[in-house]
């Protein structure tokens, strides 16, 4: 069988690809890359990882930008896409319910468990990742100079609240969205990972009394897939 021609896709110029058969993810180690890569990890699905580094706005390229217009990690290049096209997508939440669809993994499709783990994502893609993003930039960025701390307690208010969301859900579930494990979980637990371990904001937000969070983010660091995708790209 030939290798797919991914020659037409101007980012294969920037990072070409040593194995065309497999799904190109361009990807750094922030959550929202991080979900990408433990999707893949969890299924097993062949794919090469390319590191776009921000230090050298490699995100601004006209090669990254030709497939993520809004110059934002990750991306991915699927040389079997649907009908066997290739497929660029960008968005990480996009991203995942592809992966998903396209595997049979990890997004329900009973209707309403698919609905039920829908939100959850969407929770994330709408309220964790912005709210956790901006308390990290007013915590530990730029933004920690502002002598105006309104912004930091908005965010600081924010955040804890949608703790106090999850938290309350996971009294009653094993997982976001109910009794099994699904792509809800990967895109918000690397942003609460971040939050603790990168931004350090944990006592910032009281997080030890978060205990239902925590029970579920320790059960998804402990995955081996998520430990492995986590070290993603190496």
């Amino acid at each position: 069988m030939n290798a797919p021609d991914l020659s037409n896709f101007a980012i294969t110029r920037r990072w070409p690809p040593r194995h065309p058969d497999r799904l190109q993810l361009y990807t750094l180690g922030t959550p929202n890359g991080i979900k990408v890569s433990v999707f893949l990890e969890e299924t097993g699905l062949p794919y090469e990882a390319h590191k776009v580094d921000i230090s050298r706005n490699d995100q601004m390229t006209p090669e990254f930008l030709s497939v993520s217009p809004n110059n934002k990690i990750p991306a991915i290049l699927d040389p079997d896409g649907p009908g066997g096209r290739p497929l660029s997508l960008f968005e990480s939440g996009a991203i995942l319910i592809y992966l998903a669809e396209k595997t049979g993994r990890f997004l329900s499709v009973d209707p309403h468990q698919r609905y039920a783990t829908l939100q959850w994502l969407m929770f994330q893609m709408g309220g964790v990742g912005p709210m956790f993003g901006q308390l990290g930039f007013f915590y530990k960025y730029a933004g920690s100079a502002y002598e105006d701390k309104r912004p930091l307690d908005r965010y600081a208010g924010e955040t804890r609240r949608l703790l106090g969301v999850m938290d309350r859900q996971l009294a009653d579930h094993a997982w976001l969205a109910g009794a099994e494990y699904s792509i809800a979980d990967m895109a918000v637990f690397p942003w609460i990972r971040g939050m603790l371990t990168h931004y350090q904001a944990g006592e910032l937000v009281g997080y030890g009394g978060f205990h239902n969070v925590d029970r579920a983010l320790q059960a998804f660091l402990a995955r081996p897939a998520v430990q492995r995708g986590i070290s993603v790209p190496a």
